[in-house]
């Protein structure tokens, strides 16, 4: 039997049972007639087959490793330890208190160490971490952390720019409002002019 858990306790996070494809479908079902429609009707007969292979989509990175991503880099870089740096990145994520999405671009920058990694790769963790269900803030962490445990650069720099449907379709509507979050690491944080280095890179203004 489970115990009672005592006030203030959390309950332990086990692995997540996933449903079969078909009660997935059914869901869907739930809720388009909690919606107010019919989904016996023929214009939305194929619905459920159709949000479930979307979400597949959108959901991708729960299939993914970030770290595993990052594996391999290279070293023959005839000594560059200059900043190496992504912008303009693309960002497609879903918020996890409404499940609306969040689109925006994420701007990476990291200080190397005798190795770098392709850029390809940076793109790839963005969207592992992008395609779950996120808030940015942990999204911006996810991302700079990764870098930083994995290729042991000598900083990372990462800064996410967003529109949240949540607030601009829903709510207070509030259009054209963009949420910015950053994560400073090593000398990105430490060295105030590589700072103003990689925010004027990315476009920012620096005082």
């Amino acid at each position: 039997m489970n115990r009672m858990l005592k006030k203030g306790e959390v309950a332990p996070q086990g692995p997540v049972t996933r449903p079969t494809r078909e009660e997935a479908e059914e869901a869907v079902r739930v809720l388009l007639r909690w919606a107010g429609d019919d989904p016996e009707r023929e214009g939305l007969l194929g619905t459920p087959d159709r949000v479930v292979r979307s979400y597949e989509e959108f959901f991708a990175g729960y299939q993914d490793d970030p770290a595993e991503i990052l594996k391999r880099t290279f070293e023959e870089v005839d000594g560059y330890d200059e900043v190496v740096m992504l912008r303009d990145i693309r960002l497609e994520s879903y918020c996890e208190h409404h499940m609306v999405p969040i689109i925006g671009r994420v701007h990476i920058g990291y200080l190397p160490d005798k190795r770098v990694v392709g850029i390809s790769k940076l793109a790839r963790v963005v969207d592992a971490f992008a395609k779950r269900l996120q808030i940015q803030e942990k999204l911006t962490a996810q991302i700079a952390n990764t870098l930083q445990d994995v290729l042991q650069p000598r900083g990372v720099a990462v800064v996410i720019e967003a529109a949240h449907q949540c607030m601009t379709t829903r709510g207070v509507h509030k259009s054209g409002v963009d949420m910015v979050t950053s994560r400073m690491l090593g000398a990105f944080r430490d060295n105030g002019e590589t700072r103003r280095e990689f925010l004027s890179m990315i476009g920012h203004r620096t005082a």
